[in-house]
């Protein structure tokens, strides 16, 4: 199967470099993304936006010769689950890492903050400890570069509710499986697609908010489940 890993924030296709080679390993062809903006620190991210990245991700699906399994962390999750909503027949399943598909008019990013054309990562310091849990502050802060700032004010565009039957699995690093049902059923706004779903399964994966970078086997472990 093809498989579409799109990374987060602040982060390109290297920061999958530890889970590629499992997948690979295991006969599957992997396209890991860096979508538009983050490619380095020098980038000019004056005219990249949000429908950008998603065909970005539409791109590498439309490359693929049979159904993809699409791949997404963290804000990764929203962009992934946009191009799902551009590609539903050729998606077989979705799963999101530390985060969740974004609903029409969503800016999951929106609280950031900017620094004219980008958006700086935020600094070590200000993680929760939840957060940076098993990652090693040199090594994971060399993978960090600017994304756009115009993720922060750009709402996502979605138009096709066949995205709700492709089954989705929840990964949960930072915060547990039971943490995030219980966000669900308080109605809280960024998870508001997930009940949506027809077919959602959740997996706990205690470490940090990156486990691409903390836990890759683990990780790895996971997605090559989900390909069945």
């Amino acid at each position: 199967m093809d498989i579409v890993l799109v990374p987060g924030l602040w982060l390109d296709a290297s920061s999958w470099d530890l889970v590629v080679p499992r997948l690979t390993a295991a006969g599957h062809t992997v396209r890991p993304l860096t979508l538009p903006g983050p490619e380095s620190a020098e980038t000019d991210r004056s005219d990249v936006h949000v429908a950008d990245q998603v065909a970005a991700v539409v791109a590498a699906i439309d490359e693929s010769d049979g159904p993809v399994l699409l791949v997404g962390h963290s804000m990764g999750c929203a962009v992934a689950g946009a191009a799902l909503d551009a590609r539903i027949d050729k998606v077989a399943k979705v799963v999101y890492v530390g985060g969740w598909p974004a609903e029409p008019g969503m800016i999951p990013a929106k609280n950031f903050s900017t620094d004219g054309a980008d958006m700086p990562p935020v600094p070590w310091e200000e993680f929760d400890e939840a957060d940076v849990r098993d990652l090693d502050r040199a090594t994971f802060e060399s993978f960090l570069r600017p994304s756009p700032a115009s993720l922060t004010t750009e709402p996502f565009e979605l138009g096709d509710e066949r995205r709700y039957a492709v089954p989705a699995l929840f990964v949960c690093p930072e915060y547990t499986a039971a943490d995030l049902k219980g966000w669900i059923a308080e109605g809280a706004e960024p998870t508001a697609a997930i009940p949506k779903h027809t077919e959602a399964s959740f997996v706990d994966l205690p470490t940090g908010h990156w486990p691409q970078l903390s836990k890759p086997a683990e990780l790895a472990e996971i997605i090559l489940r989900s390909v069945g």
